[in-house]
């Protein structure tokens, strides 16, 4: 009975004569448009037929491709198109089937016509969005396709464009079609994209064959549009747009996986270019990890990949942390450190291991230093500190807390983790601006770089220096004083100078005498080039800038004059260069100084000194010293006193203009520390305190030195005992003096405390007399007029004061208790 009421067209189900309307005798008048409202029409008051009407033109469509019928082909397609545009019914999802079906179809034909015109289909649905769910559609199959179709290798090369670009057109479609439905299939998956993303690679890897086809200036626009490789790049945008952030691990793994087997980071142009386009993210990062023991030209071109994807600044770029950033980059460059030492990857040399060169690794350490900085330069100012202060915990220190190798290998280690962390610090540093130096310069960091400028390695101190000088520059003058000169006008230097804020006035109070410290332990080295006066003349210069007041002031020319006694005294046996260095060292700051603090005696003292010595001593000024071939004398003893800058005469002409020059008088004395004596220093302990040489000098006879005692496990013991012992003692005292100022009358108090009062200004008698005294000569004795020397006195860090005493500052007494003492 079917059979015969479809031989009968009046016989025939009316959905059925309806899509048959549509079709024309003639395909090439096209579809007819009054029909196809009729069906239209019919679809939106029959939605329960639509799912029939699918199939119906899916049943007809498949027959006009095996008879190649491809007009009618095409009217089909047209027809599901409009279909689709003006049904958004429940049944809509029968009907989707049927004109998928249909699209897979075409898309298997090898006509590539036919594959256009289904690719353009399925984007057209593609943009459709459904009020109903789909919880069993699959879009394989169009994954597959289309990802072929990105591939064609067509003969034409006009038709094979034209097939890339509906392949990434569908890969587009499929996209947008289930990235934001949950109920659809995943896109995100590995084994969807695993084709995707190649597929778009490999149209933006031939960019430069659809560009070395020369198009006519009028075909011009129209080749543009037809660019594969643009339109892969803005699905690859795209796609990385929508993915989230733990989808985007499954979208960046292919493009690394395809890095590689096209062997694509040497050249590294491609890879960079990629890495524009989908940033930087986390994944570049592992697999940097995972190519750790790849050759250092595959690993330097992934890290410099890294540097140019890092200047690109995307507000939301998907992306790892900071400090793992850093991590992951200082972690590759300790393991180049160890390939570089041991010549191999697996830290020993055997059959069948794959031998390294070294200058190919110092290539890669040089990548990852440039892409710190690259990755520092785009943060801002607070995850920038962050930074500096992670890298600098990075760099092994002769510490107790850090303990270094020991041993040739394990010093050489050391060294190149010290310089080559101290070159990425610099790198983060260059250009970072802070106000606040107190932030910039917190003291947990301070004292580790500081630390590091007492090192015997001279490249070591040397950045250490370098770096100080990137942090105190905030105003851009640190090129300005890349020569060290004597000029008569600093004005020609356009120096920009601020007064010195709140702020830094209290980190100097804070770090001056630390910084001052190095600074003059760093002037009396004898490793010290050309290179180290540099950064040691730009250092003074800037922190007189930028951080100077009166007080700043008056230390640093005490602090020069004191470079100028080690020249002059020579008690480190330095050679001649070294000495002369300092001598211009110290004329080029001073000049510097004279003229910014604008004191006409000061300046006037100053240019007669230089003028001196310009006449009889020209090598003790930097225009002969700092020099590629540097002019010298040979006997540099026996300076007369006319071409010394004078501390006596500087005081007097600095305390009539307001200066302390009381302060001015005293000599720079540094102090001993902790960190000196971690440090491998020969003489640091000798020759820090200027007063202990001028005792051993002047006593008659001298002391033979008590040998140390042995340290050992009985006399650790004894001193945690008798310190415990200590404690108590002290808390008993304590204790009995409250409870005597809480019980006795008051009577007998003001006694005790008249008497303790006359026994402190004994007391303080005897000291004034003591150390009324000129004070020491940067010689190392102390003279009277015209060198005779003076009696031998007591120091007063020797002296013995009283226990009670109300100006004991002793941090061990209560507040009440120092009340008390002060009643």
């Amino acid at each position: 009975m079917y059979g015969v009421c479809g031989c009968c067209g009046a016989l025939r189900p009316r959905y059925k004569r309806l899509v048959d309307n549509i079709f024309p005798e003639d395909p090439e008048d096209g579809l007819v448009k009054t029909n196809m409202e009729k069906l239209t029409f019919y679809a939106l008051s029959a939605p329960e037929k639509l799912d029939r009407i699918g199939a119906y033109l899916s049943e007809r469509l498949i027959r006009d491709v095996g008879r190649h019928r491809y007009g009618y082909v095409c009217i089909a397609m047209e027809a599901l198109d409009q279909l689709l545009m003006a049904c958004h019914c429940q049944s809509i999802n029968l009907f989707v089937e049927s004109f998928l079906k249909m699209v897979a179809k075409l898309l298997e034909s090898e006509k590539p016509n036919l594959q256009i015109l289904g690719t353009n289909s399925f984007v057209k649905f593609a943009n459709i969005e459904e009020d109903t769910p789909s919880y069993h559609r699959s879009y394989d199959f169009f994954v597959s396709r289309f990802s072929e179709m990105c591939h064609s290798g067509h003969e034409d090369l006009e038709i094979k464009t034209k097939i890339r670009m509906s392949g990434i057109k569908g890969l587009q479609g499929v996209v947008r079609k289930t990235v934001n439905d949950e109920l659809q299939a995943n896109i995100w998956d590995p084994q969807h994209m695993d084709k995707i993303v190649p597929s778009l690679l490999f149209n933006l890897q031939h960019v430069e064959e659809a560009e070395s086809r020369s198009p006519s200036p009028l075909q011009a626009p129209e080749k543009e549009k037809e660019n594969p490789a643009e339109l892969a790049e803005r699905c690859l945008r795209e796609l990385l747009g929508r993915a989230a952030f733990g989808n985007i691990k499954n979208a960046i793994k292919p493009v690394l996986v395809h890095l590689d087997n096209h062997s694509l980071w040497e050249p590294k142009v491609f890879a960079i270019r990629c890495f524009k386009i989908i940033m930087y993210s986390i994944q570049l990062l592992s697999h940097l990890d995972a190519n750790s023991r790849s050759a250092a030209t595959v690993r330097a071109g992934i890290v410099e990949v890294l540097s140019e994807a890092a200047v690109i600044a995307a507000t939301g770029s998907v992306g790892p942390t900071v400090l793992e950033m850093f991590n992951t980059l200082l972690r590759q460059l300790r393991l180049s450190i160890d390939y570089a030492l041991t010549g191999s990857y697996d830290g020993a040399i055997s059959l069948g291991t794959k031998i390294i060169k070294e200058h190919e690794e110092r290539m890669f350490q040089e990548a990852v230093i440039k892409t710190i900085g690259s990755f520092a330069s785009t943060l801002p100012t607070y995850q920038r500190s962050e930074v500096i202060l992670f890298i600098m915990s990075k760099v092994p220190l002769p510490s107790l807390h850090h303990p270094m190798e020991m041993g040739r290998t394990g010093e050489n280690r050391n060294r190149l983790t010290q310089i080559m962390l101290l070159k990425s610090l610099l790198q983060v540093s260059t250009g970072f601006q802070c106000n606040n130096m107190m932030s910039a310069l917190p003291s947990n960091f301070l004292d580790r770089l500081l630390s590091t400028a007492l090192m015997e390695d001279a490249e070591i101190r040397l950045f250490v220096l370098e770096i100080l000088i990137s942090f105190i520059d905030r105003h851009g003058n640190r090129h300005k004083f890349s020569t060290i000169s004597t000029l008569s006008d600093i004005s020609v230097l356009k120096l920009k100078v601020d007064k010195c804020s709140r702020q830094d006035t209290i980190f100097m109070k804070k770090h001056s005498q630390q910084l001052y410290r190095h600074i003059y332990l760093s002037c009396k080295e004898e490793t010290n080039i050309q290179k180290h006066y540099e950064a040691l003349y730009g250092l003074l210069a800037l922190i007189s800038i930028e951080l100077a007041n009166e007080e700043v002031v008056v230390d640093l020319i005490r602090l020069v004059l004191a470079v100028q006694d080690v020249a002059q005294v020579n008690e480190e046996n330095l050679p001649v260069y070294n000495r002369c260095a300092l001598y211009a060292l110290g004329a080029a700051y001073l000049n510097l100084i004279s003229q910014l603090t604008t004191v006409p005696a000061f300046c006037q003292h100053i240019r007669e000194v230089i003028e001196s010595r310009k006449k009889e001593a020209p090598y003790m000024l930097p225009e002969d010293v700092f020099v590629e071939r540097p002019r010298l004398s040979q006997n540099v003893d026996g300076v007369v006193i006319e071409l010394l800058f004078r501390q006596s005469n500087i005081s007097e002409v600095l305390g009539g203009s307001g200066y302390n020059a009381d302060r001015l008088c005293l000599p720079y004395i540094p102090q001993l520390t902790d960190e000196d004596r971690l440090s491998k220093r020969k003489s640091i302990g000798e020759t820090i305190s200027l007063q202990v040489e001028v005792e051993s000098r002047n006593s008659p006879e001298k002391e033979e030195r008590v040998p140390a005692e042995e340290i050992t496990y009985e006399t650790l013991k004894k001193a945690i005992v008798d310190s415990v012992a200590v404690e108590e003692q002290e808390r008993e005292r304590r204790r009995q003096v409250v409870e005597k100022f809480q019980k006795a009358p008051f009577e007998e108090i003001a006694a005790h405390c008249g008497a303790r009062a006359s026994l402190l200004q004994s007391k303080l008698n005897q000291i004034f007399e003591i150390t009324i005294r000129p004070p020491p000569s940067p010689s190392g004795t102390i003279t009277a007029a015209y060198g005779q020397p003076q009696s031998h006195s007591i120091p007063v860090y020797e002296m013995k004061f009283p226990d009670l005493s109300p100006w004991d500052p002793s941090p061990s007494l209560s507040p009440f208790e120092l009340f008390l003492r002060g009643c």
